[in-house]
C-alpha cells in the first residue's frame, strides 16, 4: 500500500500486512521501546514513523539528484515507514539481539516531572557531580542519589528510567521557582515543558558557495560514492548522520580520541564493541587523534584535505578554541562543506545549557518518550541538510536537536486514523528472528537495520 508520497511505501520490503501509521509503530517495535517506562507498549504521541519515512524519502530524493549530477546511472529512490521505524529502534534492536550474557533491566518509570504547583519539566546534566549537588541541596538522601544517577544515565539506552521514589518526591513537594533557582546554583539544567509544540525555524540552514565536491569517481552506484566524510561526533544524531552518509555510498573516516570513543566498550558487546555503538557506527574508518594537542588538530586539517565533508557536533566555541572553524577547514580544502549538529543551534545564545534529546524534547512541546526520538530525527535531519549542501556546491550546514524537533512538530499535526490491525511486538530480539524481517536487517554479532532505501538504475 503507497502513501501519499508516491516513494514512501508503508511496509516497504517487509512481508508484512501493515496498513499505517499505527500498525507500523506495533509490529516494528516502537511500541514496545516506548511503552517501557510505562510498564508495557504504548503509541507515541505523534505520528513518528510516517515523519522520519517522509525525512527519508526528501534525502532520498535529493541524493538522487546528486547522483546524476555525477552521472551516476540512477533512476529512482524508495523507502518505507516500517523501515523508518527500524532505523529509530536500530540501537535498542542490536542490544536486544547479542549473544552478551549481560541482560538489561526495563523497570518502567522516568520523567518528565512535575512540580508542587503543576509545572511538568526535564532536567539534564552529563556530570555526576552536578547530579550530586542538585540532590544534595534539595535535601535528598545519599543513598537515593547514588542508585539514582545510573537509570538516570542509562536512559538513553534503555527508554527507561526507574529513579528512587524518593527523588521524583522530592521534586514534587516543591515550587517550580524554587526548582530551578536550585538548579541555576548547582548546575543542573532545567527545562520546563512547553504548553504546545513550538514550530519556527527551518529544519537546517544551508549556506556559501563553493568548489564543491571533489571531482572523483564512484566505485559502487551509490549517490555518495567515493566522497569522504570526515566525522569527529559523539552519542547520536551526527553519528548516525554519517551512518546515513555511508549507506548512501560516501566514505566516513571517523574521529575518535586515543584509545577509542568510549561508548564503545558500554555492554551489551556484539562481537568486540558496544552493540549500541555498532549501530550507528559499523563500516566507518577509524583514526584516533587527540584534538586537545597542536599535532592532532594538524592531523585533522591534513585529512580535511582529502576529504568533501568535514562533520562535527563539538559543544558551542569548541571549534573556534581548537583553531578548527569553518574558515581554518576551508584554508586547509577550499570548498569543503562544514558541517555543524548541534543540540540548541543559535535560539538560546552562544553560552546554552546542556542541549540533549530529552531537554530538547520538553523545550520544544514534543510529547515525551524516553525512545531518544529528536536525536534519531537530529540525525536523519543533518544527513539531509549536508546532502543538499553539496547538491547546491555549499561551504555551510547547520542543524540541531531543536531545528530537528521544529521539523517534528510540523509534521505532527495530522494524525493516522486506520486502526491496529497487527499483533504488537513485544520481544525485539523475537522480531529479528521473525523472517519476515529479514529484508531489512543485517546479521552481524547481532540485529543491525539496513539502508533504509532501495535505489533503482
Amino acid at each position: 500500500m503507497s502513501t501519499a508520497l508516491d516513494t514512501v511505501t508503508v511496509a516497504g520490503p517487509l512481508d508484512l500486512p501493515l496498513a499505517g501509521e499505527l500498525d507500523v509503530q506495533a509490529a516494528c517495535g516502537i511500541m514496545h521501546v516506548h511503552g517501557r517506562r510505562f510498564g508495557g507498549p504504548a503509541r507515541l504521541g505523534l505520528d513518528y514513523a510516517s515523519i522520519v519515512a517522509a525525512e527519508l524519502s526528501a534525502l532520498g530524493a535529493v541524493a538522487l539528484k546528486l547522483a546524476r549530477g555525477r552521472g551516476i546511472p540512477l533512476r529512482g529512490v524508495s523507502t518505507s515507514l516500517a523501515q523508518a521505524a527500524l532505523l529509530a529502534i536500530s540501537q535498542y534492536l542490536a542490544a536486544a539481539t547479542t549473544e552478551d550474557e549481560q541482560h538489561e533491566s526495563f523497570l518502567p518509570g522516568g520523567p518528565p516531572f512535575r512540580s508542587a504547583d503543576g509545572v511538568a519539566f526535564e532536567i539534564e546534566t552529563l556530570d555526576p557531580a552536578v547530579w550530586q549537588r542538585f540532590w544534595t541541596t534539595l535535601g535528598a538522601g545519599t543513598r537515593v542519589i547514588s542508585s539514582g544517577w545510573h537509570p538516570f544515565m542509562h536512559r538513553f539506552a534503555t527508554a527507561t528510567c526507574p529513579l528512587p521514589p524518593e527523588l521524583t518526591a522530592t521534586l514534587a513537594a516543591r515550587p517550580i521557582g524554587e526548582l530551578e533557582q536550585v538548579a541555576l546554583l548547582t548546575g543542573m539544567t532545567l527545562v520546563r515543558t512547553a504548553e504546545r509544540p513550538l514550530d519556527r525555524a527551518p529544519a537546517f540552514v544551508v549556506s556559501g558557495e563553493g568548489r564543491g565536491y571533489r571531482p572523483v569517481r564512484a566505485v559502487e552506484p551509490l549517490p555518495l560514492s567515493g566522497l569522504v566524510i570526515l566525522e569527529s561526533c559523539r552519542r547520536v544524531q551526527g553519528p548516525l548522520a554519517g551512518h546515513l552518509l555511508r549507506l548512501l555510498g560516501a566514505t566516513v573516516l571517523r574521529i575518535e580520541p586515543p584509545g577509542g570513543d568510549p561508548l564503545r566498550w558500554v555492554p551489551p558487546i556484539a562481537g568486540h564493541t558496544s552493540a549500541r555503538f555498532r549501530a550507528l557506527n559499523d563500516g566507518k574508518e577509524v583514526v584516533e587523534i587527540d584534538l586537545g594537542t597542536p599535532d592532532g588538530r594538524r592531523h585533522l586539517l591534513e585529512l580535511a584535505a582529502g576529504s568533501d565533508v568535514f562533520l562535527h557536533n563539538w559543544a558551542p566555541g569548541k571549534a573556534e578554541r581548537w583553531s578548527l572553524s569553518a574558515l581554518d577547514l576551508a584554508r586547509a580544502r577550499p570548498g569543503i562543506l562544514y558541517a555543524h549538529a548541534s543540540g540548541w543551534g543559535t535560539e538560546l545564545g552562544p553560552e546554552p545549557p546542556v542541549g540533549t534529546d530529552f531537554v530538547v524534547q520538553a523545550y520544544a512541546g514534543i510529547p515525551p518518550s524516553l525512545m531518544t526520538i529528536v536525536d534519531v530525527f537530529g540525525g536523519v535531519v543533518c544527513a539531509h541538510g549536508i546532502v543538499t549542501g553539496l547538491v547546491q556546491g555549499a561551504t555551510r550546514v547547520a542543524s540541531s536537536l531543536l531545528s530537528a524537533a521544529y521539523r517534528l512538530n510540523a509534521g505532527a499535526r495530522r494524525r493516522c486514523d486506520r486502526p491496529l490491525s497487527v499483533p504488537v511486538c513485544d520481544d525485539l530480539a523475537a522480531l529479528a528472528a521473525d523472517p519476515r524481517f529479514s529484508p531489512a536487517l543485517v546479521r552481524a554479532d547481532c540485529a543491525l537495520v539496513a539502508s533504509p532505501w532501495e535505489f533503482t538504475s
